[in-house]
């Protein structure tokens, strides 16, 4: 298993879930039988769920069968069950030693009798550590047959309709009674965009991530980045969320950033630090002092990397971007933006993966919702470096609004 780690800062989801898809995709691709795609799959899982435990994510509910899975060749669903007698066996010593409280979620219905009694016998021998971590298996489980489900529990249990409410009804859930029933972060591997009806009344508010990649090869590493990415999430929950300091003019900006690119076009008399302290309170909301603080390590900065210091260069962006935190309030770790800039200057600012990742680092949105404004980042760095002024502006010009349509 690899050792992650998170950047300082970095804000853990409490509840992961995951559907756990492309396993028999995987194992076509190389000549494999299905059941040996599960058990690769099998392995990764088992990776993923410590690595979780080991960043500090309280929950991890996993769905590896749904209600429809059923429909499958028996061949398939035998060894399905092989797999879950096994994995339930070695795990049992490990939720022990973890203190991780196994919880099953779906209906018992349909699951042999030896699974189904290992299954309820290690959710009574593990709820006590119920505080410390929790595994949820979503093992024959359909989100509309829980909703029905709770809704039978809630006719047993005699409830007046006029006392039902959001509050008593989550009582009758698979989810009952977790410390963080609802999941934060939903990822679903194999380039399946749909949740398919898991948990849907406990993730409302999640964030979701959509892999390409199959299953067997989701590794720890790519967890990390997802978990990277949720946390530059801004999550709103209904609310308001206005960032005060981005009320920026598009036009403005991208006229003050094309001058100062060409540097010649800076209005005579007026110094590169004046000038640059305009542009740093334009773009950013700054007060006169600070932009004209940020401007001095931006400066240095340049003058280091046209040495090919880049060393130097970071340091200088370093204490730029901590100055920006500082003031913006915003989550980003200095030392990453700095190193991502670092490595865009090196590349002349035409690595678009790279310049989405900073945008996401920078604004604390997802890589998805920088996307955009990376790409006409790019074009006008290229027509930049080509000379070509006129269309590099226009580009800029689409950047500053793609980006101020995203975080404003």
């Amino acid at each position: 298993m690899s050792n992650i780690t998170l950047p300082k800062g970095t804000v853990i989801p409490n509840h992961i879930a995951m559907i756990l898809d492309g396993n028999r995709r995987w194992a076509r691709a190389r000549g494999l039988k299905p059941w040996e795609g599960h058990y690769h799959g099998y392995l990764a899982v088992e990776a993923l769920a410590k690595s979780v435990r080991n960043l500090g994510v309280h929950t991890f509910t996993v769905w590896a069968w749904s209600t429809e899975n059923w429909d499958r060749p028996q061949n398939e669903i035998d060894a399905i069950m092989d797999l879950l007698r096994k994995a339930l066996k070695e795990k049992e010593k490990e939720f022990h030693k973890d203190k991780v409280a196994f919880v099953h979620l779906g209906s018992k219905d349909r699951i042999p009798e030896d699974i189904k009694n290992t299954l309820i016998r290690l959710e009574n021998d593990t709820k006590e550590y119920n505080k410390n971590h929790i595994y949820n298996l979503a093992f024959n489980y359909g989100g509309r047959s829980e909703i029905v489900r709770a809704c039978q529990k809630a006719i047993e249990s005699g409830i007046k309709p006029e006392d039902l409410d959001e509050k008593s009804f989550e009582k009758f859930l698979d989810t009952y009674g977790q410390p963080y029933p609802n999941p934060d972060l939903f990822i679903r591997t194999s380039g399946e965009q749909r949740t398919s009806g898991l948990l849907p009344w406990q993730m409302v508010y999640a964030e979701y991530l959509f892999s390409d990649v199959h299953l067997p090869d989701f590794s720890p590493e790519k967890l990390k980045d997802a978990i990277l990415d949720f946390s530059r999430r801004r999550r709103r929950f209904g609310g308001n969320d206005v960032m005060e300091h981005f009320n920026f003019d598009p036009h403005l900006v991208a006229n003050l950033e094309l001058k100062w690119w060409r540097l010649g076009n800076i209005p005579e008399g007026v110094s590169f630090l004046e000038y640059a302290t305009k542009h740093l309170k334009e773009q950013y909301g700054l007060s006169k002092d600070l932009a004209k603080k940020a401007a001095i390590y931006s400066l240095e900065a340049i003058k280091y990397q046209d040495k090919n210091k880049f060393d130097k260069a970071k340091i200088s962006l370093k204490k730029f971007y901590a100055l920006l935190r500082a003031e913006l309030k915003l989550a980003f770790e200095p030392e990453i933006v700095a190193s991502l800039e670092v490595e865009m200057r090196r590349q002349k600012g035409e690595n678009e993966e790279l310049e989405r990742e900073h945008l996401a680092e920078v604004y604390r949105i997802s890589l998805f919702q920088a996307a955009k404004a990376a790409h006409l980042r790019v074009l006008a760095n290229i027509e930049r470096n080509k000379g070509n002024w006129k269309v590099a502006e226009d580009y800029l010009e689409k950047y500053y609004d793609a980006l101020k349509e995203r975080i404003a």
